[in-house]
């Protein structure tokens, strides 16, 4: 594999008539990815797709905004997580998007369904795949991820680790993930505007990591299509542009950090 896709949904209902065609395409243009969870019946698609090709891996999890339909069942995470394909939980977190002042009670059960997961990572030192995204105008879901994570971390040390997945935040809030052992993983959304900008170019290249989050946010020059998990040579083509630095460079830190982090 030359490039890495470290989150995509090749088990949504978008690529149901051609994952294997997809697949296929991946393996041609030597791309590797993560298909991740975010519930059960999508987590368990996820670890059978990853049996089908080398280039594919699985992430097993509850997906915040799933909380109010399905808790997390360790028992039947636990069926999972022991096969070798399964290189992390989630995607997990907390997700305030479209909740008001008073929505307390659906941020608390997210707040409690998170801790469920970070516990289930740590028991089987398993990196995190974080799934955060803040009401608008706000950095309030990083605030809140954070602070939780904080208290898990002196007790779980480096067993508690991951990727802070289409990261939106600014450069001081990545700046805190990382100190907490995070990565930090960029979309195909820094090839359509500046936004991070400051944060692609402010944060160590040994914590940063490529994704599309496929089927959605197609990067530049394939907007309005269904993104795929190879449109992630896109996001490392831009990534190397802001860094300046030559993109053969760029591919080996990212697959270097992938591996890293995943255990790949």
């Amino acid at each position: 594999m030359k490039y890495f896709d470290i989150h995509s949904h090749l088990n949504l209902e978008q690529f149901h008539d051609d994952y294997r065609e997809v697949i296929s395409l991946l393996e041609e243009k030597e791309v590797g990815t993560i298909t991740v969870g975010v519930d059960e019946g999508s987590s368990a698609r996820a670890v059978e797709l990853s049996s089908m090709s080398e280039n594919l891996y699985a992430a097993v999890g509850l997906h915040p905004t799933e909380t109010d339909r399905e808790s997390f069942n360790s028992e039947f995470y636990e069926k999972l997580i022991t096969n070798p394909k399964v290189v992390c939980v989630g995607e997990c977190g907390l997700d305030y998007f479209r909740m008001s002042e008073s929505d307390i009670g659906v941020k608390d059960r997210q707040k409690a369904q998170f801790r469920a997961q970070i516990e289930f990572a740590i028991k089987y030192d398993k990196p995190l795949m974080l799934h955060i995204r803040p009401s608008k105008n706000s950095f309030d879901a990083y605030e809140d991820v954070l602070e939780i994570l904080l208290e898990y971390k002196a007790e779980a040390g480096k067993k508690l680790r991951g990727d802070a997945h289409f990261f939106a935040g600014n450069l001081d809030i990545a700046r805190k993930f990382i100190d907490l052992g995070f990565y930090i993983s960029l979309t195909g959304v820094i090839t359509f505007t500046h936004d991070y900008d400051e944060v692609v170019r402010g944060i160590p290249i040994d914590k940063m990591l490529s994704e599309t989050d496929a089927p959605y946010v197609a990067p530049v020059p394939y907007r309005g299509k269904r993104a795929e998990p190879w449109y992630v040579i896109s996001v490392v083509e831009k990534l190397a542009e802001l860094r300046e630095i030559p993109l053969e460079e760029m591919k080996i830190q990212l697959l270097k950090n992938t591996k890293s982090l995943f255990n790949i």
